[in-house]
């Protein structure tokens, strides 16, 4: 069974309704398969990928052969896998056989139009992967097409923000209604611009890191570095750092390690995998 909307397990009772009835809404990929059959072990986790990235323009219909021998024997099957596309009631195409995912998707776009990329998703992506730089644009013409999308608004100044230009994100920001604001990319805005004013009157980068280097202890300076760390990007060692000071000098100016840990967490969001865990780590060092 299958939680899956793309993906549909047949039976007797629902041949009619998903495979005939539903091909005259959209194509129906009909997968003839069993258990003992070793190619079908091979080609179903590639039909499910599929179905799964062409976000229901197709549907993967599964045929238990073994369970399901009268449906087999009624379309004809005589080796396994066998693959027909079903469109409009009517056999389009089919193979038999454990294609590769390549010829697989030779074999769908002769018949089904791919997923248009939504470049919201896109831009989410890239910022996933931190490449800002390639989510600005993609997110500056979905905003042009959209300005009363707060959500592409939010995700624009996030990405501005990440990619250097505060001063454009926060004018995004200044333009979203009062309670848009409470988001917490809003807040992740306001501590990025809060770490590029902390860093005004500190030292540069490298002699940061060498007064650490010469003395692991000094929490001044490895809070400075970790400053740096997060305006380049680099959050793992940035939240290393600051997890050291909570860990190591849980006194240094009034718990600044601590405060300035969480408003990384801020920055980055609460769904962030790093923010998971090293929240999770910071619980463990404090309790």
């Amino acid at each position: 069974m299958t939680n899956s909307p793309y993906i549909v397990d047949i039976t007797m009772d629902n041949f009619q309704s998903e495979v005939l009835e539903g091909s005259m809404q959209q194509p129906v990929l009909v997968d003839f398969w069993a258990e003992w059959c070793e190619p079908c072990k091979t080609l179903m986790p590639l039909l499910e990928k599929l179905a799964e990235e062409f976000r229901g323009a197709f549907r993967l219909a599964r045929v238990n052969c073994d369970e399901q021998q009268a449906i087999a024997a009624q379309v004809g099957v005589r080796s396994l896998p066998t693959v027909i596309l079903v469109s409009q009631g009517q056999v389009l195409d089919q193979f038999t056989g454990a294609l590769p995912e390549g010829e697989l998707r030779r074999f769908l776009e002769q018949h089904v139009e791919p997923p248009q990329a939504d470049p919201l998703e896109q831009a989410r992506e890239h910022l996933a992967a931190g490449e800002p730089q390639a989510a600005v644009p993609l997110l500056e013409a979905l905003h042009g097409q959209r300005p009363d999308d707060q959500d592409v608004a939010l995700e624009l100044a996030h990405a501005l923000m990440q990619a250097g230009e505060p001063d454009r994100a926060e004018a995004i920001v200044a333009e979203l209604p009062d309670e848009a604001r409470h988001d917490p990319r809003c807040k992740g805005i306001k501590a990025r611009r809060a770490f590029a004013e902390q860093l005004a009157d500190l030292p540069g980068r490298e002699a940061l890191a060498a007064r650490v280097e010469q003395d692991p202890r000094d929490s001044e300076a490895r809070h400075g570095l970790a400053l740096h760390q997060v305006l380049a990007g680099e959050h793992d060692a940035a939240l290393e750092n600051l997890l050291w000071i909570v860990r190591h000098d849980r006194a240094w100016d009034n718990d600044r390690g601590r405060q300035t840990l969480l408003a990384v967490f801020d920055l980055l969001g609460a769904d962030d995998p790093l923010v998971r865990q090293y929240r999770s780590r910071l619980f463990q060092s404090l309790y």
